[in-house]
């Protein structure tokens, strides 16, 4: 069994996430510009091996799109064109960022660190990660 990596897209910077190679832990793993995620995520495969992707899919309370949503739909088109074989699941990210703070509060991170927003994606891609495990009962 292969590792999952989780993704929360962002313009900017994309937090990522990863299990275990048993898939019962998700961990933050780190946090990468826009422009720079599909060669990170390409070296990281070679390395470690990935089986599954998961990416966050933005959506407001009442299931419509957000302004995110368009940017997100690209980039997953975008994965499955750089990683053919390899499945993308799509997964709500509703309240991933709320969660991840609330995370960062509760295990006792710094004002400091949680006010670096890269901490915050990549807690957030953790969260879907163990959101989307949950959903599978993996």
């Amino acid at each position: 069994m292969g590792r999952i990596l989780a993704i929360d897209y962002g313009t900017k910077r994309v937090g990522l996430a990863v299990t275990d190679p048993l898939r019962i832990i998700a961990s933050p793993l780190q946090t990468v510009h826009a422009k720079d995620v599909i060669e990170f995520l390409k070296t990281y495969d070679a390395q470690e091996g990935i089986d599954e992707l998961v990416l966050g899919m933005p959506k407001k309370l009442d299931g419509s799109a957000t302004n995110a949503t368009a940017h997100v739909e690209q980039f997953h088109k975008n994965l499955k064109k750089q990683f053919p074989e390899k499945p993308v699941y799509l997964h709500d990210e509703r309240f991933t960022s709320k969660i991840a703070l609330e995370a960062m509060i509760a295990s006792g991170s710094k004002k400091k660190d949680r006010r670096n927003k890269g901490n915050i994606d990549k807690v957030s891609a953790a969260v879907i990660l163990q959101s989307y495990l949950e959903s599978k009962n993996l």
